[in-house]
Order: C-alpha cells, then structure tokens, then sequence
C-alpha cells in the first residue's frame, strides 16, 4: 500500500476540526434561545444563503459532520457512503442538503442541537483519534480509501473553494489567516 501526500496530517486536521468547532461555540456561549434563533447574517460561502440565524449555521454544522463521520464509518467496511455518488456531488444537490438540514434544524429546541453538537464534535475528535498518522495518510484497498482515510476525511471536510476542516470559521469569517480572525494559516 501507498502514502497519500495529498492529505492535511492527523495532527492538523485535528487542530482544525476542534479549533473550528470552538469558533462556533463561542459564538453561541451564553445566547438566549431567541437571540440563537434571531437573524444572523453569515458569510455565506458557496452555498451558504439558507442560514438566517446561528441556530441554523449550528444544524448546518452538524448535518455536515453527522454525514461526514457515516462516510468514515462506511468506508471503515469497504463501501462508499452515497454522499459520494455523482449526483450528490453537484451544487443543486449541496444546496438542497442544505436547506433541508437547516429545515430539519429548526424543529429542534437550541438547547438540544447545541447538545448534539457537542456530542457528535466529541464523536468526531474520537474518530480522528483511532488513527495513527501512518494509517491516516496510507492508502486503503477499497476504492474510497485510495487516498488513505486521511485524503477522504480532507475530501469530505472541505467547503468548496475553502482549506480543508474548516466549516463554521468559513461562515463566520473567522477563517484563521484572514482579516479579523484568530491564528494564521498556511495553504499546504
């Protein structure tokens, strides 16, 4: 088997994933329901104009990630998650993903979506923990892994046109790096 060297490192997707996740949190620390659910307006990204408060940028978060960790854990079987078929991957189907994520959202009370944030960020940080940097970066014999689990984590956590594990910092322009944001980042 091979080394992908396409891959972010465990390490830094690591760093990346959790800094990402705190930006969101302390950006909802402390809000009232009404304030989490009054108008917010992000910086959009590429399909980003279906969030109208945080707490949809929060369920917006969250779809991504809950999906993302069912792509690993199907391809920890050998099969690809349908997310990766062709005719998910277009912006018509990411917008609609998007919006009914969001939709889905608002059913839910504040306080129980920030408490499956939470859950499914620890549920994300402990998947990314199972690996060494040797199997994140080394190429697997199903044809999803060809780039290791590292390059499929990298393709899926990746916000069209953004660096790779970042998600919430992209709608809060709080990209590390960019004006008014902490840290600083290097393209790899």
């Amino acid at each position: 088997m091979t080394i992908s060297r396409h891959a972010v490192s465990l390490d830094e997707a690591t760093n990346r994933v959790r800094t990402d996740h705190d930006l969101l949190l302390a950006r909802v620390e402390g809000l009232s329901e009404d304030e989490l659910v009054a108008e917010y307006l992000t910086a959009a990204g590429p399909l980003g104009d279906f969030c109208e408060s945080l707490h949809d940028l929060v369920a917006h978060v969250l779809m991504w990630d809950e999906i993302n960790l069912a792509v690993l854990s199907e391809a920890a079987e050998g099969r690809a998650h349908w997310s990766l078929e062709a005719c998910w991957e277009t912006a018509d189907a990411g917008r609609r993903l998007n919006h009914g994520g969001v939709a889905a959202g608002r059913h839910v009370p504040p306080s129980l979506l920030l408490h499956r944030l939470l859950t499914v960020r620890d549920a994300v940080l402990d998947e990314f923990g199972r690996y060494s940097e040797h199997a994140w970066a080394q190429a697997g014999q199903a044809p999803v892994l060809a780039d290791g689990i590292g390059g499929l984590a990298q393709r899926v956590w990746t916000v069209p046109g953004q660096p790779a594990f970042w998600h919430a910092a992209v709608h809060l322009n709080q990209l590390p790096g960019h004006p008014g944001a902490p840290g600083s980042y290097e393209r790899p």
